[in-house]
């Protein structure tokens, strides 16, 4: 019973030192390397010709740090449309 009770917290001890190691080597376990980014979020930005992209942009607090366009997600609206949204809040893409 005693070598069992011992073997027992001999392999819990290893574990416990496993898994602290994982977490002290890889840093994207416990979320360091998504600290680089406060949020992502999509937009729809449309040009003078009415076509229209959704684009992914990352932001750093007030500053962006990358827009993608998402690939399939574009329209190109008539030549008659006019975007509803308001063009201060458009332009403002990390705020």
């Amino acid at each position: 019973m005693k070598k069992i009770t011992i073997l027992v917290m001999i392999l819990f001890i290893l574990i416990a030192v496993t898994i602290s190691l994982i977490y002290i080597i890889n840093p994207a376990i416990t979320g360091g390397v998504i600290q680089e980014y406060n949020y992502s979020y999509t937009k729809a930005i449309c040009d003078e010709d009415n076509f229209c992209q959704d684009y992914e942009i990352i932001c750093n607090n007030e500053t962006l740090v990358e827009m993608n366009p998402i690939t399939g997600a574009a329209v190109q609206q008539p030549d008659n449309w006019q975007d509803p949204r308001d063009k201060e809040t458009i332009e403002r893409l990390c705020e």
